[in-house]
């Protein structure tokens, strides 16, 4: 999909042409490797004959996973055996032909296999590496094991959001993965760059992302006050605001909005009150003010307490489940959604968060099967049909 102003017979996609071996399991290197597949890029997924993780993983229809579908779809796929001779040599040649290589193992398993970065840029010095791991590829915790729940901890992320639900002690249980998602997004901008870098020097590079970093750059304002001592509100300053029939969360973060705020709930005189004119004095009193507003939604339904601040144009929104968020009419306008096909039938998978004017976004719109490109890859780089596949799981996928 495109832009409705999209440049004029234009079908083409940005990373059409290049060529990525994806090597990645679970969610933050196969996001990463889904965007480049939207992109265009040929992928090609490296996995044992029993496939990684992901593909055990629920909703299962007929035994096929529309969690690894969505992080999968349009990527070709290959089966080998990492640990043997056969499998290492069919790497080395098709990272001859790649353009890029993604990995997520823990740092040193690549190193083991003889596939790290300094060894396979001897066959192609051009070649884009990246890896992404917990903690970076250097350092005293660079070799421990970690996904997104343990970086949630680690980073202070799951504190810090603690420090927002008051009368709270215990951290908020979380099933979801931002630390994978956000990596995987920052992989996929660092290889852009990469990419464009290489036009100028005519090399590749190794790229090196870190999840704890990835986690703490989420932390904007707790990173600053961390080091400088700042008085917190009593009451949080973004939150829901209770309705006659539930919640809205509204946010006040300009003055323009906290004026037109306070013209909807019929105060306009706060505009000019001492304890509310100015943001360090708001923050101050952010409760008595907070009291006042809900004074006011709670005399109205949802519905009526959106329609109003609407109106107004103060930023606002009702607590949505993902269905319903998914039913909104406006991702309905932006295509935001595509139908894709694997062996357990269709499923909706979401589009890229960004469209194009002169480049198509689309996914592609079929899983490919296990091994289904396995005798293809090979037979192009010269080597037998029957390719060496591991009996299940290897080194490689510790």
């Amino acid at each position: 999909m495109q832009l409705a102003d999209k440049h004029e017979g234009t079908t083409t996609k940005a990373f059409a042409g290049l060529r990525v071996l994806d090597f990645s399991t679970t969610i933050a290197g196969p996001h990463c490797t889904r965007m480049l597949t939207d992109m265009g890029a040929e992928v090609i997924k490296i996995e044992t004959d029993s496939g990684e993780t992901m593909r055990t993983r629920p909703p299962l229809r007929q035994g096929c996973s529309t969690a690894f579908g969505q992080l999968n779809v349009g990527k070709k796929s290959l089966v080998l055996d990492l640990k043997s001779e056969g499998g290492t040599e069919t790497v080395r040649r098709l990272a001859a032909t790649a353009d890029i290589l993604v990995e997520n193992f823990r740092p040193g398993v690549m190193r083991r296999l003889g596939l790290d970065y300094d060894s396979v840029r001897q066959v192609n010095p051009k070649l884009i590496y990246c890896s992404i791991s917990g903690y970076g590829q250097t350092g005293p915790s660079a070799e421990l094991p970690a996904y997104a729940p343990v970086i949630h901890a680690a980073s202070g992320y799951d504190m810090a959001h603690l420090a927002y639900q008051p009368g709270r002690n215990r951290p908020d249980y979380c099933g979801i993965y931002h630390a994978d998602v956000v990596t995987g997004t920052y992989g996929f901008g660092a290889i852009a760059s990469a990419l464009y870098q290489r036009t100028v020097t005519g090399l590749g590079q190794h790229i090196d992302v870190s999840m704890l970093e990835t986690m703490l750059s989420l932390t904007l304002t707790e990173l600053q006050t961390s080091q400088f001592a700042v008085k917190p509100t009593a009451r949080p300053m973004f939150g829901p605001t209770e309705t006659a029939n539930g919640y809205v969360m509204i946010t006040v973060a300009s003055e323009k909005s906290f004026q037109a705020l306070m013209g909807v709930i019929g105060r306009p005189a706060w505009i000019s009150d001492p304890r509310f004119s100015t943001y360090a004095a708001r923050r101050e009193n952010w409760v008595e003010m907070m009291d006042g507003v809900e004074a006011w939604s709670r005399q109205l339904t949802t519905d009526a307490c959106l329609a109003a601040l609407g109106a107004a144009g103060v930023p606002a929104a009702a607590y949505r489940t993902v269905s319903e968020a998914m039913a909104d009419p406006q991702l309905a306008h932006r295509q935001a959604f595509s139908s894709v096909q694997d062996e357990g039938g269709s499923f909706q998978v979401l589009n890229v968060p960004f469209r194009m004017s002169g480049a198509d976004t689309a996914p592609a719109r079929r899983m490919a099967v296990l091994g289904e490109h396995t005798d293809a890859l090979r037979e192009e780089i010269g080597l037998a049909r029957d390719a060496p596949v591991s009996p299940g799981k290897t080194a490689a996928t510790n």
